[in-house]
């Protein structure tokens, strides 16, 4: 969705729009990377007075109250020592605790008081203050407020220390249940992104070995010659521009070649995939990259910021976007169409009747939405009545535009998309509960287990579990994010260095670009007469075979039971109520837990069978409560 910027203001603007729809986690408290508890003790230990006057901190538990002593908290802070007076919580002061301590957010001095008090103004703020406020009732929201705003102005940048020494406050009482309920909605969905990763990288793993043709390797470039042509359609029934990039190929591939088109995410343009493009378009693939004016990253510059932007997401993504943007690819069609017809230059370059669509973030939508999934907002507006600033993503946020929407309902199948490619997808509650079962063309879904602005879970596990056409895939990335997949040439750095979502892009996810090229051309081709010829590349196998230390992939054409029974145990269609994260990350550690004492068993039995093993048996009389 948060893409591509095509000048230096732009960046600005994305960090703007995103800091608005996540204003509700206050800059640092989204990279807390500690423990709960820690991470608790150290929320209360944030808002209190400055260290000159705040002594000490009185954590409590029901009748228990146990003293903190600032100075100490500071120590360990800037020296990674327990005191003696904290060893009594050393096991809670980890090196991640630590770091949490030290993280600060730089900000300009000059904007940074505008810039915080617009979120803390906005009603996630406001219900973020009030929790606060729960968590130390011995303070006022208006002096919390006064005191986030007065440490965003300190020129070495924001951090939770910083807000210590902003509050004028000798002692202060914190409720630690209070604590622990904010930390654990705050800091969870983290954590369930984290066990996410480790039980699709395990689950997901394959040992075949597979043989490889000789004579053909999908990553490198084709032997064809490329012409990039550009035009500007217009809609005049819709009043709606529509620019786009064709690459057209010297040659053409085979006579039935399906025509490829690319539809860029919120805030992107129709660069964002180029080196897709160029890649088929080297094998002889016509490929048309449109752009989306209404939702490009022009819109989004256009667009004033506000706090009252918060509530009303079709101020910056407008409703009718979801309605247009399947609309601009068949009108697109139809205009090649026509030209094919009376261009003898460009006859035989547009399959118009063979498409396939490939999409990233809301143009992953924009792909279901042609290949036949029903948009069905019947239950959209409780789900967005309902949402709270914690745990809230971006997409959470921006599915909300649709809800005004004069229609419930809207089928914009189109028939020619014969294939869809739904990277970093957008889908959400848009198609309701079952409304991917309606695609029936085969379809690949991509998803980056650390994707902070489309969340693996909502928009992509759970719909690629209603897809029931044909031939399926699904692509995990482990520890990929929303923009790994972009074109780096047309990322801008600025938006990787978001502090809310830190970004895997560039040079860091060469290798992750390199088997989206072999991918995108090997699922095209299956369209031609040569599909056998590439039926090896759509292997889990081939697909591990690109995994790095820091990017891990995998490959799957059905969900393991065990990751499905996580679906159904955290029904990811409805609104998550509170402790719903929390159930899900004990579920996937169970899972991860069940892995590694599998994996010690197998260990044990094969030592037992190498080795002559003394064992002593020893009576024990009590029953043990997990036999």
């Amino acid at each position: 969705m948060i893409h591509s910027a095509r000048s230096a203001a732009q960046p600005l603007r994305l960090a703007q729009f995103l800091t608005f729809v996540n204003d509700s986690k206050l800059m640092t408290l989204k990279r807390w990377q500690s423990v709960v508890w820690g991470s608790a003790v150290a929320l209360g230990v944030a808002i209190c007075g400055p260290v000159q006057a705040a002594e000490r901190v009185n954590i409590q538990v029901g009748p228990i109250k146990q003293t903190l002593y600032v100075s100490d908290l500071e120590e360990f802070a800037k020296t990674g020592q327990v005191p003696d007076r904290l060893r009594l919580y050393e096991s809670f002061l980890t090196p991640e605790l630590r770091t949490m301590l030290n993280n600060r957010v730089v900000l300009d001095p000059a904007m940074a008081d505008r810039m915080v008090a617009d979120i803390l103004a906005s009603p996630n703020g406001e219900l973020l203050l009030d929790s606060l406020a729960r968590v130390a009732p011995g303070l006022t929201v208006e002096q919390i407020r006064g005191a986030i705003r007065l440490a965003a102005k300190q020129t070495n940048g924001l951090n939770m220390l910083g807000v210590l020494r902003a509050v004028p406050q000798d002692t202060l009482d914190v409720d630690l249940t209070s604590a622990l309920a904010l930390v654990s909605q705050l800091n969870l969905s983290r954590l369930e992104g984290d066990a996410l990763s480790s039980v699709l990288e395990q689950e997901l793993l394959v040992s075949d070995d597979i043989d490889l043709p000789d004579d053909i390797d999908p990553t490198t470039v084709g032997p064809m010659g490329v012409t990039q042509r550009s035009y500007k359609f217009v809609d005049s029934d819709r009043n709606r521009l529509i620019p786009l990039d064709v690459y057209v190929p010297d040659e053409a591939f085979v006579e039935e070649a399906p025509l490829v088109v690319l539809s860029h995410g919120f805030a992107a343009d129709r660069h964002f995939l180029t080196y897709v493009g160029e890649h088929l378009a080297s094998y002889g693939f016509t490929v048309v990259a449109v752009e989306h004016v209404g939702s490009n990253v022009e819109a989004l510059s256009n667009t004033p910021l506000d706090p009252t932007a918060v509530e009303e997401p079709s101020r910056i993504l407008p409703a009718s976007e979801f309605l247009d943007r399947p609309r601009d690819v068949s009108y697109v069609l139809d205009r090649l169409d026509w030209m094919e017809q009376v261009s003898p230059m460009l006859e035989g370059k547009f399959d118009t009747e063979r498409v396939v669509l490939i999409g990233h973030s809301l143009g992953g939508y924009t792909g279901f939405a042609l290949a036949g999934a029903q948009l069905d907002l019947s239950a959209l507006p409780s789900f967005c009545d309902s949402l709270t600033p914690v745990g809230l993503s971006p997409a959470d946020w921006l599915q909300c535009a649709a809800v005004e929407l004069p229609e419930v309902t809207a089928d914009l199948r189109d028939s020619r998309i014969i294939q869809v490619i739904a990277m970093n997808p957008l889908v959400g509650r848009l198609f309701g509960r079952k409304g991917l079962a309606d695609v029936n063309v085969p379809s690949v879904i991509l998803t980056g287990t650390k994707d902070g602005v489309t969340p693996t879970l909502a928009q992509q596990l759970g719909p690629f579990n209603q897809l029931s056409g044909p031939d399926n895939h699904l692509v995990a990335v482990i520890g990929g994010t929303h923009l790994s997949v972009g074109d780096p040439e047309n990322v801008n750095e600025a938006l990787t260095q978001i502090p809310f979502m830190p970004e895997l892009s560039g040079e860091q996810a060469a290798t992750l670009r390199e088997y989206l090229r072999a991918l995108s051309l090997s699922v095209t081709m299956q369209h031609t007469s040569g599909a056998k010829n590439y039926n090896v590349f759509l292997e889990p196998a081939y697909a591990q075979q690109f995994s790095t230390g820091m990017l891990p992939i995998r490959m799957t054409q059905t969900l393991p039971e065990s990751v499905k029974g996580w679906l159904r145990t955290v029904a990811p269609e409805q609104a998550r109520a509170e402790g719903e994260t929390l159930r899900s990350w004990v579920h996937l550690k169970t899972f991860d837990a069940r892995k590694s004492v599998g994996n010690a068993h197998r260990r044990m039995m094969a030592y037992l069978r190498q080795e002559q093993v003394s064992i002593t048996v020893l009576y024990w009389p009590m029953r043990l409560p997990w036999i």
